[in-house]
């Protein structure tokens, strides 16, 4: 099943994004209702995807609540481009820096509506500088498994790929597919975490004067890809 792919670069006559929900692209020949899916991609297809490799693989994931999506970005000036864009339908972004650089915890104003009904209303934004091989745009798809989360991973340890030690209360089990996404399991979806942690999410907060991390080579620093 292959995702539609989609323009990054968002034009005022085509993108709803921009808030013209009901202009008629021509290229796909319908009207563009959904502005979320013009920012990321076609949200829907790619949990369909991960869910019908995961069926595949002998993992059923209908009974378990989504945690969020998360999407990858190539270069820093598109990741604040989008990060822009999502912020206009969302109620809360919570910036903050993890492994080295800021991410965008963003949680939508109206949840999306996935795989026949499953709602999600959670985005991670993740810039460069992606610390493995992944797949640009929508990277990965989180499933929070709850207290079921030891028993699935010894149940279905031989169709998953690994584990992630991201902190002490975050660490998912995952699995990776051959065009570099993901799917990962967690025992509470880590925005849960990060809110207990650092308190509720309200309004939007930015890590401030942030400079890019910069690539060193064998000859020299350079500057990420803008």
């Amino acid at each position: 099943m292959e995702i539609p792919t989609r323009p990054s670069i968002v034009s005022p006559t085509t993108n709803a994004a921009y808030g013209v929900n009901d202009l008629c692209d021509a290229r796909r020949g319908r009207l563009m209702a959904d502005p979320v899916e013009d920012i990321i991609g076609d949200y829907r297809a790619f949990a369909a995807m991960q869910r019908d490799r995961l069926s595949a693989r002998g993992i059923d994931i209908a009974p378990y609540p989504l945690s969020h999506l998360a999407v990858r970005v190539a270069d820093w000036d598109l990741y604040v481009h989008q990060r822009t864009l999502l912020e206009r339908h969302a109620r809360t972004n919570r910036e903050k820096v993890w492994n080295g650089r800021p991410i965008s915890l963003i949680v939508l104003a109206e949840p999306l509506d996935v795989l026949d009904g499953t709602p999600v209303s959670r985005i991670e934004l993740i810039p460069p500088v992606h610390q493995r091989v992944y797949r640009m745009g929508l990277e990965h798809l989180g499933v929070v498994v709850g207290d079921e989360f030891d028993e699935f991973s010894r149940e279905h340890r031989a169709a998953l790929t690994g584990q992630q030690f991201q902190s002490p209360d975050v660490e998912p089990v995952y699995v990776l597919f051959e065009d570099f996404t993901h799917v990962k399991f967690y025992r509470r979806s880590f925005f849960d975490v990060v809110e207990d942690e650092e308190g509720r999410f309200e309004g939007f907060s930015h890590v401030e004067n942030w400079v890019p991390q910069r690539l060193v080579t064998a000859t020299g620093p350079n500057p990420l890809p803008r």
